[in-house]
């Protein structure tokens, strides 16, 4: 059970912006095909196997998804990647995330979300707001981001310079198949992208003073992984202390929990459908 002065904190903070949702596979869990009801692939070793036709890969391959997007990347190209997402995140049609409904309802004013499927992007399309999607291994800039703003109707690429800040901002370092593919998928991606986010390139500048001070809340987020421990670290630059927020995971593990304390995330022991049982909000059968 979660602390109700907890949910009543989470709640005021994420509605007036000072808590940002930090969204992972699990918010995910329980969004299936509208065709046959499967599962949508969001965790590492789901999406490994959606690739793969269903078949698991050699161990050290299945141990997480950019190691295995590498391995297809060097054998039939970058493109049978981005392919496969395209395929699994922008053609299919899938239900609705209770979470992401919850959350359509609060709006909160910023949002970051490491899955690369829409629904967060669909939650928003009834309201301007700016849209940032990770990208690497792209020449002619110094940037590791596109930027879009979306006018109540649809998206255009704007410079960060036309960025209102004052608009919703929606971050996706992972990137999304909308409205143009952009993705953080294989190895090099991650290699790439990583190094230029230490290096303040891969934020658009609107966004750095705005985030600081800010408090983090992780929903369906494991830290046992080391490329999204990384993302997460240089995303939350400039949190607040003493806590920088809490994550909600069932069943730490020793890793998780010594990685959450030098970071000054408090664990919360529950998952994301015991907060929305607590919110009364319904989950999908």
């Amino acid at each position: 059970m979660i602390p109700s002065e907890l949910l009543d904190q989470w709640q005021a903070g994420l509605t007036d912006g000072s808590i940002v949702p930090y969204l992972g596979p699990g918010v995910l869990a329980d969004v299936r095909s509208k065709t046959d009801g499967r599962p949508m692939p969001a965790t590492g070793e789901q999406l490994i196997l959606a690739m793969n036709n269903g078949q698991p890969m050699a161990p050290k391959l299945m141990y997480e998804f950019p190691r295995a997007a590498m391995n297809i990347e060097l054998k039939r190209g970058r493109s049978a990647v981005t392919r496969f997402l395209d395929a699994t995140y922008g053609s299919r049609q899938w239900t609705r995330a209770a979470l992401h409904d919850w959350l359509a309802e609060i709006a909160p004013p910023y949002v970051i979300d490491i899955n690369r499927d829409t629904q967060l992007q669909d939650s928003f399309a009834h309201m301007p707001h700016l849209l940032v999607l990770g990208c690497a291994r792209i020449g002619g800039t110094d940037w590791r981001f596109k930027l879009y703003a979306h006018d109540g109707d649809s998206y255009a690429a704007i410079a960060p310079a036309q960025a209102d800040p004052g608009l919703p901002v929606l971050f996706k370092p992972m990137g999304s198949p909308l409205p143009q593919a952009s993705y953080i998928a294989s190895d090099a991606d991650y290699v790439d992208y990583i190094t230029e986010l230490m290096g303040g390139f891969a934020v658009p500048p609107f966004l750095k003073p705005r985030r600081l001070g800010k408090r983090y809340l992780l929903l369906g987020m494991r830290l046992d992984r080391d490329s999204e421990r990384m993302v997460f670290s240089d995303l939350i630059y400039g949190a607040a202390k003493e806590p920088s927020g809490w994550a909600l995971i069932a069943e730490p593990t020793d890793k998780e929990r010594r990685f959450c304390a030098r970071q000054g995330i408090v664990i919360v022991e529950a998952n994301v459908a015991d907060l929305l049982q607590e919110w009364n909000v319904e989950l999908a059968a």
